[in-house]
């Protein structure tokens, strides 16, 4: 049986406020008492809509999303799809009560960590990645419009510098706001994982390190534990000092084998 090792750090980037949130929830044993395995579940959002709108939006999702999945008896799909429906009513619900909210929304990850593995719900452009022997893998959709302007410069209709530089490259196709999801992208099985690997579960500051850079950092200090990968990761970032850094936030889980 694994258990799971979690950590999450975050850092403001050259933003004057953080419109980032993160949380980590251990899953109790089932209502009828029956032995369960140990249970992880991680949610990370990334707000949008200024200083205090992001900052609502992604508390928001991230308390309404861990509040339904916790409380839902269904199957992990199920309980993934029910959190996610419950952050999206709950921003409906904020936005509904205070008009000056108008147009805040959120990103979101949901990862639930169990005896199967891994399995998630996402939509937006935060990225959940799977570090295994050295290589490090993206797991979710994108759902900004960098994956379709990547796809015109392989199709040579633009070139590579002129699709990494497009103003529209952050632009998101869908986000958690309230309304009805044009894309959810949600697991269809679980993931296996074993001892050794590391999952990080990251908002979008995190593209300021190079892929490679991400796998070479956390291959780095994985042997000291899932706090030292998201400090690490976190300063990486740090220290390229770009001037429009985003923030940037990093939940880190390390699956350990148990002794059980």
């Amino acid at each position: 049986m694994l258990l799971y090792q979690s950590a999450r750090h975050a850092s403001r980037g050259a933003r004057r406020y953080q419109e980032d949130a993160a949380q980590v929830w251990p899953l109790a044993p089932t209502p009828d008492g029956a032995g369960q395995p140990e249970r992880l579940l991680a949610v990370l959002a990334d707000g949008m809509g200024g200083h205090a709108g992001g900052a609502i939006a992604s508390r928001t999702v991230c308390e309404s999303f861990l509040a339904a999945v916790a409380q839902s008896a269904a199957g992990s799909r199920e309980r993934l799809m029910a959190g996610l429906d419950a952050a999206n009513a709950a921003i409906a619900h904020q936005v509904a009560g205070d008009p000056k909210l108008s147009g805040m929304g959120s990103t979101l990850i949901g990862a639930l960590f169990g005896p199967q593995g891994l399995e998630w719900v996402s939509v937006g452009d935060s990225p959940l990645y799977l570090y295994r022997n050295g290589e490090i893998a993206l797991l979710n959709e994108d759902h900004s419009l960098a994956p379709a302007l990547d796809q015109m410069a392989a199709e040579g209709r633009l070139t590579l510098d002129q699709a990494r530089s497009d103003p529209r490259r952050h632009l998101l196709r869908s986000a958690v706001v309230g309304e009805d999801l044009d894309m959810i992208d949600l697991s269809r099985q679980a993931l296996e994982l074993r001892p050794g690997d590391c999952v990080v579960l990251a908002s979008d500051g995190i593209n300021t390190l190079e892929t490679e850079e991400i796998a070479r950092v956390v291959g780095g200090y994985l042997g000291d534990g899932c706090g030292a990968v998201a400090e690490a990761l976190v300063r990486a970032v740090e220290q390229i000092r770009d001037p429009h850094q985003d923030n940037v936030t990093v939940i880190v889980v390390k699956p350990l084998e148990s002794d059980a």
